[in-house]
């Protein structure tokens, strides 16, 4: 039996870890539903400065610098451009003509015939008025896919926000275990120098501390690949180091499905841009149908006529139209050709909106067991974890149970603790993910906590 005094260094070493749980204790306070934890900075590597962001910051930057935002709002200023065009005429046409020169003579002008005129196309009011209308059209389409992209952006930069905010808390997590195994191993080989405690307990103990260095390799590739994500989405260089200032987001109460889908077919960006496009595909078939009308066009012009002739000036002035109804036939084809543009459209309209709900219930779904999750770790897992471990120690120190056990019971802990991290990371990215779903904010949606120390809002 292992006497007390071999077994104070693992006292003061337990004592260091019920220390670092001070963070998990108010976590197990019973709390209102939902309420989140503290999200904490992320271990720097050294000789690196990371820039310190909030949510909401890291969300205005992506909306200003990420390339394909900045790709759509020129495509949105070059379709207005398109407008101040679209009821203009044709070009005038500008004609010389020389006719009746003798062969025998190319050279002598004088017995030629020469003329200079201006012609012009004009089109109806009405065909320029629906052509003006379609690239309205265009623009209200482009704008709608810009602000599309713009809540996509946005959901992604918030659900990376929340794989930092995470990846902080767990390498967090993973450097005070770290240095609490640290402090323990260097007691067991102390006192097994002295044969005190057995050779399993310090391999144990080696094991343990070489899982955590396993995992601390693992999180910081995650941290670097979420860095590098975000970096991309706001547009600036991969590899800067930046940190997520803030806490976790709670939601007070989840509207019901009918809601969120009401909510959608308002907000959604891609179902009013389908509306534009049915709209267009109507005005196109429109215009088709008014092809049907004959346009004219009036020339005139200024004629020189041979040496010799009784009147070498004169004057030629000219009308010309189409006759449409002699090519009926290419005409119909075209506007059943729009015709079918349109149910195209519509068809797509209704696919899309399918598509819109059935995002809105995944979204819901996943949410509603980040949630579930949260309140199974807080409530349950964690305070029985917290017992096992603290039980686990107590027996410990009366030398009724193995080291192993001490050992199961602390990683147990620590299981559970980045796991309840993970839900609320994922009850993040499920806020995130709905709002994008429904094209609005979700009301009810807040901090849940203040920020954690050397954080800042």
């Amino acid at each position: 039996m292992k006497s007390i005094c071999v077994l104070a260094p693992f006292v003061l070493a337990l004592s260091l870890v019920c220390e670092g749980q001070t963070e998990l204790s108010s976590a197990l306070v019973p709390q209102p539903a939902l309420s989140l934890p503290k999200a904490s900075p992320p271990l720097v590597e050294k000789g690196s400065a990371a820039v310190p962001l909030s949510v909401d910051e890291a969300v205005a930057e992506a909306l200003q610098g990420n390339p394909e935002i900045r790709a759509a709002v020129r495509r949105l200023s070059l379709a207005r451009l398109k407008t101040t065009t679209a009821r203009s005429l044709d070009d005038p046409m500008l004609m010389v003509r020389d006719w009746d020169t003798p062969l025998r003579k190319p050279w002598d002008l004088n017995q030629a015939q020469a003329m200079v005129s201006l012609q012009q196309s004009f089109l109806s009011k009405q065909k320029r008025d629906l052509r003006g209308k379609l690239a309205g059209d265009d623009v209200e389409v482009a704008s709608s896919e810009l602000e599309s992209l713009r809540q996509e952006v946005s959901a992604e930069v918030r659900k990376a926000c929340a794989d930092l905010m995470r990846n902080a808390d767990e390498m967090k997590l993973n450097g005070r275990q770290a240095s609490l195994l640290k402090e323990a191993l260097a007691a067991a080989l102390a006192q097994y120098t002295t044969g005190k405690v057995s050779q399993a307990d310090v391999l144990r103990a080696q094991m343990a501390l070489t899982r955590l260095n396993e995992n601390l390799i693992e999180l910081e590739e995650e941290r670097d690949n979420a860095r590098a994500q975000l970096n991309a989405l706001r547009g600036s260089s991969p590899d800067e180091a930046i940190e997520i200032a803030g806490s976790y987001t709670s939601l007070a109460a989840l509207p019901p499905i009918e809601e969120l889908e009401r909510t959608a077919i308002e907000n959604r960006p891609e179902l009013a841009a389908l509306h534009k496009q049915i709209d267009k595909s109507r005005d196109q078939g429109q215009l088709t149908r008014l092809a049907m009308k004959p346009d004219f066009t009036v020339a005139l012009g200024y004629m020189l006529m041979p040496t010799g002739s009784a009147s070498r000036n004169a004057y030629m002035a000219e009308l010309t139209m189409n006759l449409p109804s002699l090519n009926r036939a290419r005409h119909d084809g075209e506007a059943r050709q729009a015709d079918a543009a349109t149910d195209v459209s519509q068809a797509e309209l209704e696919a899309r909106t399918s598509a819109v709900f059935l995002e809105i219930r995944q979204a819901q779904i996943d949410l509603l067991a980040a949630q579930k999750r949260i309140r199974l770790y807080r409530d349950t897992l964690l305070p029985q974890a917290d017992a096992a471990f603290k039980a686990s120690a107590a027996a410990y120190q009366n030398n009724r149970t193995e080291f192993a056990n001490l050992i199961d019971s602390q990683n147990l802990l620590l299981d559970i603790q980045s796991a309840f991290y993970k839900a609320s990371a994922a009850s993040d990215a499920g806020i995130a993910g709905l709002e994008r779903a429904i094209g609005a904010p979700l009301a009810g949606v807040s901090e849940a906590n203040a920020p954690a120390p050397g954080r800042t809002k």
